[in-house]
Parts: C-alpha cells; sequence; structure tokens
C-alpha cells in the first residue's frame, strides 16, 4: 500500500503529574527510551522501533490529560496542501515554529469539534538509537520493561463525534475502518490513515477534549502476557486484561500511569486497505466488540478518563 497525505501517528503530548513518578512508569516499565529533558522540564521519549527522534512528551501539569496529539504527514508539500484544504474546510489553524520541540519542524495545529487539539507536522530528526538499517539487528539495543515498539494510537472522547469523522475522512484522507452508531446523536469510531486497524479513534462524549488512553504496541500476544507480569510485579493499577478487542482483533491489557492516564499495550489487529468496507456494530454488541471473550464492559473503561 502505498503511503501519502498522512503517514501515522508522531507524537503525543501527556500531562502528568509528578515527572519523576512518570518517567519510571513511561521508561521503567512501559520500556520508552528517554531521548531529552528540554530547558522547560518536558521529558521526551520513544519506542525502540521508531526512526523518528521523539514519540512521546511528558509534561508535568497540575491536571492530567492529554494536550496534543501530532501526525506526521508526507513532505513539506503535503503539509501546505493539508493547511488549504483546512482552510477551505473553514477550519481555524494556527502555526508553531520549528523547535518548539527539539528536532521537530514546524507544524500546523487546530481543535477538533470534540475539543481535542492535533498537529501536522513533516519533518523530524531521526533518532541517534533508531532501529538500524546496515545489516541490522532486531532492536538497537536491549529492551527494557514490557519493550514497547512504538506509540501506536489513542482513543479520545468528546462531541460531535459525526463532524470529527467527516473532517478526518475528507480533509485529511483518514478511512472509517470500523464504527458503533452509539443511538441518538452517538457515534464511536476507528479512523486510519494506514493499512493498521486503527489510528486514531473516538468515541462520543459531553465532555470535549477527554483523554481516554494512549496505546503503545508490542511485538507479540506473549509479549502482551510478559507485560501483564511486570504490571502485577510492581503493583501496577490494571483497568482490564489480558483480554482481545473484537473490534480491531488486537491483544490488549489496559492499565493506569501514577497520574491516572490510562495506558494500553497492544499486539496484532487486523491489516486494513482502502478498498475494505466499514465494519459496523450494533450497541448490543458493543461490549464483545470492545472485549471480546468477556463479552461486556466494566465500568471503568466507560467512566475513567482525563
Amino acid at each position: 500500500m502505498a503511503l501519502t497525505g498522512v503517514l501515522r501517528p508522531g507524537f503525543i503530548q501527556i500531562r502528568v503529574l509528578d515527572m519523576a513518578e512518570a518517567l519510571v512508569h513511561y521508561r521503567d516499565r512501559l520500556g520508552l527510551q528517554e531521548v531529552s529533558t528540554g530547558a522547560d522540564g518536558r521529558v521526551y521519549l520513544k519506542g525502540f522501533d521508531e526512526f523518528d527522534r521523539h514519540s512521546v512528551v511528558l509534561r508535568e501539569a497540575d491536571e492530567a490529560g492529554m494536550d496534543v496529539m501530532g501526525f506526521k504527514v508526507l513532505d513539506e508539500a503535503t503539509l501546505i496542501d493539508f493547511t488549504r484544504k483546512l482552510d477551505t474546510a473553514n477550519v481555524a489553524v494556527d502555526h508553531v515554529d520549528a523547535g518548539e520541540q527539539p528536532g521537530l519542524g514546524r507544524r500546523v495545529g487546530f481543535t477538533l469539534p470534540s475539543g481535542h487539539r492535533i498537529e501536522l507536522y513533516a519533518q523530524m530528526e531521526l533518532s541517534e538509537n533508531g532501529p538500524e538499517t546496515f545489516n541490522p539487528n532486531v532492536w538497537p539495543s536491549e529492551p527494557k520493561g514490557m519493550a514497547a515498539t512504538r506509540f501506536d494510537h489513542a482513543l479520545l472522547y468528546g462531541p460531535r463525534i459525526a463532524e470529527v469523522t467527516d473532517l478526518f475522512c475528507d480533509v485529511l484522507g483518514f478511512r472509517l475502518a470500523e464504527k458503533v452508531d452509539l443511538g441518538p446523536g452517538g457515534l464511536a469510531v476507528w479512523l486510519t490513515c494506514s493499512n493498521k486497524a486503527h489510528d486514531i479513534a473516538f468515541v462520543e462524549n459531553p465532555e470535549p477534549g477527554r483523554f481516554h488512553h494512549a496505546a503503545f504496541f508490542l511485538e507479540t500476544v506473549n509479549a502482551v502476557l510478559h507485560a501483564g507480569d511486570i504490571m502485577a510485579y510492581h503493583d501496577i493499577p490494571i483497568d482490564i486484561g489480558p483480554t482481545r478487542h473484537g473490534i480491531t482483533r488486537g491483544y490488549t491489557i489496559y492499565f493506569f500511569d501514577p497520574s491516572g492516564n490510562r495506558n494500553e499495550v497492544f499486539a496484532g489487529g487486523y491489516s486494513y486497505y482502502p478498498d475494505n468496507p466499514t465494519r459496523e456494530w450494533t450497541p448490543d454488541q458493543l461490549g464483545k466488540g470492545i472485549f471480546y471473550y468477556e463479552r461486556e464492559l466494566n465500568e471503568a473503561f466507560l467512566s475513567v478518563y482525563t
């Protein structure tokens, strides 16, 4: 599949309440590589299988949650074209200068009808510790903790998800891989810009700008089980799992960082192609769609978010 336009999720900036505790969680337990700390205190991390400089930004704040999710686009010409398309669609955009994050080029930002900030960019420096490209080993250095390979996707809660879906599909070129019609005005969607089952997902919620979880990809189902062992050993609060999704078919565990932000470790999932029809679920089967084995939703998954 030839990837053009929006290539993939690039970075997520997460608010944490205590940076020292957050670093133990994301670096030592989840297994992300610590890249640098900025003069403003933000800490930059990445998965061991990511070429770009960083994919996770931690910012210490008084309230947990997500500041912004960034998507990398093909090149500068594509970024200019998306800026024009957003303007034509009457989406107000702003511009972030290159260097606001170390190694990151200029960004174009906008706020979704759901209240979430999204940014697009075309350039980021390569990591000094990225995957090898000459006679490459399977990892550049021995993975730690849960061995997260990459930041994979996020699930966001907010209102006006039908409008959000139209913006992602009609303006940014995403495709609707799966959806659940939740009843009058309610919608849950899984959107992809690649051949993954999803790169971002949204669920209807009256509160704007809410953050449900950031997901990190692991190589195998056995790696998900190993991650569960690490969570149990270090008393990391688990929401649910190990289990499997019906929607996306991925194997999963949901758990919480020390600030109360939900994380997911995720493996598997089907391959998506642009000629695939949208998979649809009815509300009465939503439990099986989210948690395929249990066939019902737990209360925390529905009500806990930052």
